[in-house]
């Protein structure tokens, strides 16, 4: 199970392993190591659906290295780093715990920001995800308010993941406070939505989202995946009715 607030709270003090950290876990039971020392072990969360679910719009390939693989390497990763954290802590090594802050946010912001992703994603021709107004419709109306209609949002929201350099995540996010404005934001590399804003859906926009079928169409993917958009899962993030924000 994953507490998403304590993480985060984690990540924004603390994120790649340096080499020796690396080869000085290779032997250890990582599970059994973090278990002992209290810790919590990070798992990789099963999907809501099959492989293939998504077909056409991201093949069942993409979907397996994505999830199987890439996922997967994040979660082995993050714990792994946590086991030397604590080590370093229990040590008193300052200099290993500065070391591996990037390490903790990088692949603990992996963590994050594909468990979210996972579940705002839904079959083509759903009730999740065929008609917005219908399984999303406080959220819709808001994003009415905002950009004046779906189609004005969809296209803000497909600027926004073209526009970023390199590799990153486009997010929908609602403002916490007085008002619950919505915003586009994006992030860089796997760094997760923080700062007091909920994070509504989000669009993985690293290669390995789309490479595969895409190749260099970025825009074709990024029109696509409004097909297996989960707004029913939007309108329950951003209703406040979701319970992901705290675990999985």
């Amino acid at each position: 199970m994953v507490n998403f607030n304590n993480l985060l709270q984690y990540l924004s003090l603390q994120s790649p392993l340096p080499s020796s950290s690396s080869a000085s876990l290779s032997n250890l039971n990582i599970t059994e190591t973090l278990t002992k020392m209290g810790l919590t072990t990070y798992t990789l969360p099963s999907l809501p659906y099959a492989y293939d679910a998504l077909e056409p719009h991201i093949s069942a390939q993409i979907m397996e290295l994505h999830h199987a693989r890439h996922h997967q390497a994040y979660v082995t990763n993050l714990n792994a780093a946590l086991v030397s954290h604590a080590t370093a802590l229990a040590e008193g090594d300052v200099a290993a715990q500065i070391s591996l802050q990037q390490a903790i946010r990088f692949h603990g912001g992996g963590h994050i920001n594909h468990s979210l992703f996972w579940r705002n994603l839904a079959p083509a021709g759903t009730a999740e995800t065929a008609d917005p107004a219908q399984a999303a419709p406080e959220l819709v109306a808001e994003i009415g308010k905002v950009w004046g209609g779906l189609a004005e949002f969809k296209k803000a929201f497909g600027a926004a993941l073209l526009g970023i350099q390199g590799s990153g995540w486009g997010w929908l996010v609602k403002e916490t406070g007085e008002g619950g404005r919505l915003r586009i934001v994006t992030t860089k590399d796997q760094d997760p939505v923080v700062g007091g804003q909920v994070p509504v859906l989000g669009v993985d926009m690293w290669e390995h989202a789309y490479y595969l079928q895409y190749l260099n169409g970025k825009a074709a993917y990024v029109e696509n995946i409004w097909n297996v958009i989960n707004w029913k899962t939007a309108e329950e993030r951003f209703a406040g009715r979701s319970e992901e924000k705290t675990e999985l």
